[in-house]
């Protein structure tokens, strides 16, 4: 009795669900891990349903001492930058893995074509077409994904270690490197026609791969750092979209829907960030806001003590913490959420968190901090909702925030021009909790800073906010 190999295909099936479940708990910080741990299971059976399917249907698997050891490399380095990664780091992280996702989907494709032209096993007629467009546009996304996110990297790090040495990374975008941009992609889609109709000819594919390189690089260098949570969403969109272009390639179905899934969510979260930035992701892509350098800045302001703002918040009612990226290279939100509890223990104040969508260096940044050290959902209030409030507070503390609630954005002008704020600066008073009044990532000076009625605390996040808190218990 031989073993009917379809019945494997169900597999794909359970393996898809799992994903689509996944990505559903994935939408919200109290379910996020959940569905995190739904996403590596969804993995694992696809992994585990083409390895069934590549042993029972008589093809065989290739090395298994091969494949087990890469599962084994795979999972010990991903544990590692688990375990070691700090979550200041995880923007950097995403960018990163999504131009691995990239570069995997390139490279199986790379792989395809090399096999068939070394066994001269090309189809015929309309399939050729298919199959080699579908190369080519992985070939395509893939690479410039990888690429792409590895410039977005360097941005969000703010520059990279070469020998030792810290270089900054440039914003590198003259008005004419949107022309290059165009002939990039120009280019390549010549080089895919070309490709099919010279499939044996291995020369096309290099190039191709040459050119989708460099486009991503081209297209990612101008764009300035405020900008970087819709760049990092839109690359992992392209990660998916260059996943679903493989899984036609070898007809795996599984990875046709997890790209799929990976490619829609990826665009509507870029949508969602734009719309948060009041930018057109077009303009983002070929107007690089932000590439122009940083402000200098040339005003001063005098700063103030814990023990001023300790006096202030006696007996507050209603105060408005606005986190921000400071807070997170700090780790200071376990002082935080400690600020928050006194104040509720103390004076019954209402403590809330005003949220900002692209606060910190990635969608949902600020949410994952804070929910790690313990505040309740319920507080964290998003900006459209939390706004209103601001005038109706007794205090709004700003840590370590800087472009996300600068009034600057609403003059019409500069890197930030349009792009919806947290109204913190209509609060009756305003704490701000910074190193120094250094401009934030879009190189921009804060007007917020130098209100006749904002008090500046200056130094470490953590440090500053574990001294207010003294003064509060000394109060």
């Amino acid at each position: 009795m031989t073993f009917d190999v379809s019945y494997l295909d169900l597999g794909y099936l359970l393996s898809a669900t799992v994903f689509i479940f996944g990505l559903k708990n994935l939408s919200h910080p109290r379910t996020g891990p959940w569905g995190n741990q739904l996403g590596a299971i969804g993995m694992l059976l696809a992994v585990l349903t083409t390895l069934g399917i590549m042993q029972f249907s008589g093809e065989g698997v290739v090395g298994w001492g091969l494949v087990g050891g890469g599962l084994a490399l795979g999972t010990a380095i991903g544990l590692v930058i688990a375990y070691r990664v700090q979550m200041t780091k995880m923007p950097e992280m995403v960018a990163l893995l999504n131009g691995l996702g990239g570069a995997a989907s390139a490279l199986v494709a790379l792989s395809e074509v090399m096999g068939r032209s070394a066994h001269h096993d090309m189809p015929q007629g309309f399939s050729l077409w298919v199959t080699w467009i579908a190369i080519g546009l992985s070939l395509l996304v893939g690479w410039t994904t990888l690429t792409g996110s590895l410039v977005a990297m360097g941005k969000l790090a703010e520059g990279i270690t070469i020998g030792g040495k810290w270089i900054a990374f440039p914003t590198w975008g003259p008005p004419w490197t949107n022309y290059v941009k165009a002939l990039l992609s120009i280019a390549s889609v010549v080089l895919i026609v070309v490709a099919t109709l010279d499939p044996t000819n291995m020369t096309w594919i290099w190039a191709l791969s040459i050119v989708s390189c460099l486009l991503g690089i081209i297209v990612v260098l101008p764009i300035g750092g405020a900008d970087m949570p819709v760049v990092v969403s839109l690359l992992n969109s392209l990660s998916g979209i260059a996943a679903a272009f493989t899984g036609f390639i070898l007809n795996n179905s599984v990875l046709i829907v997890a790209g799929s899934l990976v490619g829609a969510s990826g665009l509507i979260l870029t949508f969602i960030m734009c719309d948060a930035m009041n930018r057109k992701l077009f303009d983002v892509i070929f107007k690089s806001f932000g590439g122009g350098g940083k402000q200098k800045v040339t005003r001063t302001k005098v700063g103030s003590d814990p023990d001023e703002v300790a006096m202030l918040l006696d007996g507050a009612q209603r105060v408005i913490i606005v986190p921000g990226y400071g807070m997170a290279v700090s780790q200071a939100q376990h002082a935080v959420r400690e600020f928050a509890d006194l104040l509720r223990e103390k004076y019954q104040t209402e403590v809330l968190y005003a949220i900002h969508p692209v606060a910190g260096r990635m969608p949902g940044h600020m949410n994952v901090l804070l929910a790690e050290a313990g505040v309740p959902y319920e507080a964290m209030i998003e900006m459209d909702e939390v706004n209103p409030m601001f005038a109706q507070c007794d205090l709004a503390l700003v840590l370590g925030a800087n472009d996300t609630c600068n009034p600057g954005a609403r003059s019409g002008e500069g890197p930030l021009a349009g792009m919806p704020i947290i109204d913190c600066d209509l609060a009756p008073v305003v704490v701000v909790v910074k190193r120094s009044l250094s401009v934030g990532y879009a190189g921009v000076d804060n007007d917020l800073f130098y209100l006749d009625k904002t008090m500046m605390l200056f130094g470490d996040g953590k440090d500053m906010m574990s001294a207010l808190n003294q003064a509060i218990k000394g109060a």
